[in-house]
């Protein structure tokens, strides 16, 4: 295998809508200036992000997303589904989709499938299959899980929390109906899961606004097999990629702690990490067979240290690289 090294990353870019459409309700959207504005920071993001494949969240104007995209070199992109338009109301977005663009060839492109007949997705995950300049396959999921609701309990948990007591909290909740939105982000990642589960011998990328914190019950959903109560194998499918990444800290003080984890998006002041790189065994820097490994893992969060809230001109989320070297 020759030698090659790519950076995959995330962007949720909060409310992609070319004017003169709005979304949700009639008055939110962007003047022709403001869209110059956050079309502009878009475009230098990406710059600095300097991915080779990149997932987006909260595509509304696919058209618009994919001409700005091929201006800086993504020569391929692709959706599984449309945003929807209001039946009263032509010009108004009711729903929001993901997307994908890579610099190297999409081979294929799927939409993942609910596992359950009885729910469907809030967004389609999108399901590609790229081809790297070293002839490796890579198979790439983009999505964007449930929204949590504002008013909705939510448990918090820790690393140190194990997987029975975080089911035994939440099945509680869930059984009461206090938690509809993250059953909804359950089932969701249990499909991603069952989907992703399948495709074991091909080297996996996940590129997601996860919805969900670090520890949450919703990333044992999307990679532990215990949870789906498979006692058979204890490999999780994925891995958060930040774990396979140590930061070395410059001129670090005798008694410098470990660099805390950057959060990507704010609630109420608060910093959460919402935005994810997963990666398969295939990456693991424990495993001998790897053929690639993490060689970096960025947050690009400097709009949201000046605004915790973010911008509507930019974006109310960080944006999440990960650096994958393959060598031959």
């Amino acid at each position: 295998m020759d030698s090659v090294k790519i950076k995959v990353g995330t962007f949720n870019l909060f409310q992609f809508v070319e004017p003169p459409y709005s979304w949700y309700t009639k008055k939110d959207k962007f003047n022709t200036r403001q869209w110059s504005e956050k079309t502009t920071w878009i475009k230098n993001q990406i710059l600095k992000m300097d991915c080779e494949i990149i997932g987006f969240q909260e595509v509304f104007s696919a058209d618009a997303l994919e001409n700005l995209l091929k201006d800086l070199g993504f020569n391929y992109f692709g959706t599984v589904d449309v945003a929807k338009l209001s039946i009263n109301n032509p010009k108004k977005y009711v729903t929001t989709t993901v997307a994908i663009a890579s610099k190297y060839p999409i081979t294929k492109l799927q939409e993942v499938k609910p596992n359950e007949d009885s729910f469907t997705f809030s967004r389609i995950p999108i399901k590609a299959t790229i081809l790297l300049p070293n002839k490796t396959e890579l198979l790439v999921y983009v999505c964007h899980l449930k929204s949590n609701r504002l008013n909705e309990f939510e448990y918090l948990f820790n690393k140190n929390d194990s997987l029975e007591h975080k089911k035994e909290l939440v099945s509680k909740a869930l059984e009461e109906n206090h938690a509809t939105a993250l059953k909804q982000r359950l089932y969701e990642a249990s499909s991603l899961f069952f989907d992703i589960s399948k495709e074991t011998n091909k080297p996996t990328v996940l590129l997601c606004d996860l919805n969900d914190k670090e520890f949450s019950i919703t990333i044992d959903a999307l990679s532990n097999h215990q949870y789906h109560e498979d006692t058979s194998s204890k490999e999780f499918v994925l891995h958060d990629a930040s774990y396979q990444y140590n930061q070395v800290l410059r001129n670090p003080h005798p008694e410098a702690k470990k660099p805390i984890r950057k959060a990507t998006s704010y609630f109420l002041g608060k910093g959460n990490v919402l935005d994810y790189v997963f990666i398969s065994n295939h990456f693991h820097k424990d495993n001998k067979a790897k053929i690639a490994e993490v060689t970096n893992y960025a947050v690009f969060d400097e709009h949201l240290r000046e605004n915790h809230d973010g911008s509507l001109l930019k974006s109310d989320h960080a944006q999440v690289v990960c650096e994958l070297n393959f060598t031959s």
